[in-house]
């Protein structure tokens, strides 16, 4: 039986994240969540579609929740879940650079510091320090041109919507 274009979407989606190195449930999980109407989808909606046990789908949504991607929500006048994608998914997960970064920076820190200064993964280690450490104050301003371009798009879909 063909896919719906839905499903070929999921399961692209979810191979080009695994390609670039997010694990394939939680992958697939994701695109799952942006495909839906309303980027809002219970446990038994995402095992369904993506037959996928329950279990893989907590275990996916603990990933996604983590990263930034999607958040939990009650449904209303039930005691089911409902997991959320925000339109801006991608955008909220990189800009918590905070969690992911200060620890690598404060690790490679630590590092440098319990290092004599002619060890040989000396030059190593600050590259790699400084790279995160530019990586991090640039998001700032790539999140500040994003909403600009965000609040462009949004316009530009308003006026065709």
């Amino acid at each position: 039986m063909p896919q719906s274009p839905v499903e070929q979407y999921v399961e692209r989606m979810g191979g080009a994240m695994t390609d670039a190195g997010l694990p394939r449930l939680p992958s697939r999980v994701f695109a799952a969540l942006t495909a839906d109407d309303d980027g809002r989808m219970t446990s038994a909606e995402l095992s369904g579609a993506l037959g996928i046990s329950p279990a893989a789908v907590s275990g996916a949504i603990k990933f996604l929740t983590q990263v930034g991607f999607v958040h939990r929500e009650r449904e209303r006048g039930t005691r089911r879940d409902v997991y959320v994608v925000d339109d801006d998914a991608w955008h909220g997960a990189m800009v918590q650079k905070d969690s992911a970064y200060a620890p690598m920076l404060k690790a490679l820190d630590d590092g440098l510091a319990g290092l004599p200064d002619d060890s040989p993964a000396r030059p190593r280690l600050v590259l790699m320090r400084e790279f995160l450490a530019f990586v991090s104050s640039e998001m700032d301003g790539i999140a500040a041109r994003w909403e600009v371009r965000r609040r462009e798009l949004e316009d530009d879909l308003r006026t065709r919507g």
